[in-house]
């Protein structure tokens, strides 16, 4: 296991990422972007021993949910299936992270459901767009751009789709009919028709989830098997294991041989999935125009009716797909690479997009999945994507007789964990500003989905900027005024110095000498440069001094190009105050000396 921990977690050098183009088909070169090529020639009999069986277990968790996933993107049952494999191939080739695993999830499935009007064509255009879209942010390193979006706008946005995915499954556990899929009007109309409830789908519905919870609770409570164990009881456990991880299909399986029953007896107290279309998709481009009854939609109207949905869908699939990622690569100690998981996933949609998949994006709970079943390397999602294919291809007419509200049941298990009332009382503790963007994301997302999450994005961006205009400053009083401030200074900060320093230092009497300790400053702008010139100017005039301590390089070297006329430095802060208070003679360095050191002088150079 350790080695291929070392295969997948490997770190580059940064000499490896500027090779010259005549490396480019280089051993490290060709592992870089082919990850697999780092471990496939260490992969041994016991590696393949566990990749089966976290392969087997994901698969038997993919099925059912992939099915269910379907009806929360308004889409045929067999959509959800054409979406479960192609991220399982693909991954093997260009993914780096061992657990991962790429499919329909619940998030994407509401995002999709939200921007494609149950269209099955919207959706797979979708995906190809998006695709092409996460191609050309993993080609271009743009993957720190979901750095912007803060974890209280993910944990308000994933809250929100939680209560929002699992309320909209109520009307299928309670086998209630005509119930809109906007979130007010649905809430609305299934408390109106609550009267109208199936007793068979309620009951079996209920059942479903109380044996999901129960066998889910045996799961996280069953101990650990050790060597010294009797044969016996680690066979005992390994079936517990097995069939408390596949309790997915096995609930499934359940409900659908007790429809099937009741179909035999020719009464039907269920409403049921219906008829799946049978076989592997087939191979075609993506659909660039939409027939309706009336006229032909052209690819034009089609991108422009999907809106905001071509940047939010790929924008929230790479950050789900890449904090999975992170997550465990973290507490399996090994590292991924952020831009060729944006490849990955990318690619995974365009080829996926030509054979009627919806977009996809990394499974929390199927990679949860995959390591707590030991797997290896990612050649455990080809037999992932072996079984999705043979359920299409062979168990498709079996699909007919699972109760919508089993799977109802399966999609409310699997989202609840999402909703993290837990955060709340976290961030009242940590930073209580941290709430603003959560409760802005959270309760826009009722509303509109894009709304929710660029109102908490902009929201965390206004804290972020508050805080880069206002930087806090530490004040040491004496007879030599010390400001430092805390953090760096950029150009909406120089008010603020500004203020602070005459207000302390040049308009009380008589006016104070200040140093500027500027260790925490990396950087300053040229707005910055014009501020501490005039502050220069205030002090000649009042005839006192502005000295500087601790600048770094790359601050000294704009102050030097600036050309500041009576820029004071000093090394030390004891340097600094000895002579304000005209207590020893050391000169300070004036950088428009003539005498400046050589060294001082070479950084306007460098």
């Amino acid at each position: 296991m350790s080695s291929s921990v070392k295969a997948l977690g490997q770190t580059r050098p940064l000499g490896a990422v500027l090779a010259p183009m005549t490396c480019c088909c280089s051993p490290a070169t060709l592992q870089r972007w082919l990850p697999f090529l780092a471990w496939l020639p260490h992969y041994s009999l016991q590696w393949l021993k566990m990749d089966f069986i976290a392969g087997l277990s994901v698969g038997l968790t993919v099925i059912p949910q992939a099915l269910a996933y379907a009806e929360v993107a308004g889409l045929p049952p067999q959509y959800g299936l054409y979406s479960a494999f192609m991220g399982c191939f693909v991954y093997f080739f260009l993914g780096t992270s061992r657990d991962v695993t790429l499919g329909p999830t619940a998030i994407m499935s509401l995002l999709v459901s939200s921007y494609t009007f149950h269209e099955p064509a919207y959706a797979v255009l979708l995906a190809f767009l998006s695709g092409c879209i996460q191609l050309a942010m993993g080609l271009l390193c743009l993957g720190f751009l979901l750095d912007f979006i803060s974890c209280p706008v993910i944990k308000g946005f994933t809250s929100a789709a939680a209560i929002t995915i699992g309320f909209g499954q109520i009307k299928n556990l309670l086998g209630l009919q005509n119930i809109p899929r906007q979130f007010f009007l649905q809430v609305y109309h299934t408390f109106r028709s609550a009267g109208e409830t199936r007793v068979g789908d309620a009951v079996l519905g209920l059942v479903c989830m109380l044996l999901l919870l129960l066998l889910k609770l045996m799961r996280d409570h069953t101990p650990r098997v050790h060597s010294e164990m009797p044969p016996a009881v680690r066979l005992s456990h390994g079936l517990v294991w097995t069939a408390t991880t596949a309790r997915n299909a096995l609930v499934v399986a359940f409900a659908a041989l007790v429809a099937y029953s009741f179909e035999v007896t020719g009464y039907q107290p269920f409403v049921l999935t219906g008829k799946i279309t049978k076989g592997l998709p087939p191979v075609q481009t993506p659909p660039f125009s939409a027939a309706t009854a009336n006229r032909t939609v052209s690819f034009t109207e089609m991108v422009q009716d999907m809106g905001a949905g071509l940047a939010v869908v790929p924008l929230m699939g790479l950050l789900e797909s890449i904090a999975i990622a992170k997550s465990f690569a973290s507490q399996n100690n090994y590292r991924i690479n952020a831009n060729q998981e944006l490849l990955a996933i990318g690619l995974t949609n365009v080829l996926g997009s030509f054979l009627s998949s919806y977009p996809v994006t990394g499974s929390f709970g199927r990679t949860a999945v995959n390591a707590q079943s030991g797997v290896c390397t990612p050649a455990g999602g080809l037999l992932t994507g072996v079984l999705v294919l043979l359920a299409l291809d062979y168990l498709t007419s079996l699909f007919y007789y699972i109760p919508k509200a089993a799977l109802a049941a399966v999609i409310i298990m699997a989202v609840a964990p999402l909703f993290d009332i837990k955060v709340v009382g976290t961030l009242w503790r940590v930073k209580r500003l941290d709430l603003l963007p959560l409760c802005a994301t959270f309760l826009l997302c009722f509303w509109e989905i894009q709304y929710g999450i660029l109102a908490g994005t902009l929201v965390s961006a206004l804290i972020l900027l508050h805080s880069v205009a206002r930087p806090h400053m530490q004040v040491s009083e004496g007879p030599v005024l010390v400001l430092q401030p805390a953090s760096g200074l950029h150009f909406p900060a120089v008010e603020t110095l500004r203020e602070a320093i005459l207000s302390q230092a040049l308009e009380v009497s008589p006016p104070r000498c200040v140093v500027l300790e500027c260790s925490h400053v990396c950087s300053i702008d040229y707005t910055v440069v014009l501020g501490l010139g005039e502050l220069l100017e205030d002090f000649q005039r009042q005839g006192v001094t502005l000295a500087f301590v601790g600048l770094q390089v790359p601050v000294l070297r704009v102050l030097l190009s600036a050309d500041l006329k009576g820029v004071q430095c000093f090394s030390t802060l004891e340097d600094a105050e000895k002579y304000l208070n005209q207590e020893a003679e050391p000169l300070p360095y004036n950088i428009r000396d003539d005498s400046a050191p050589e060294h001082k002088v070479a950084l306007l150079k460098a």
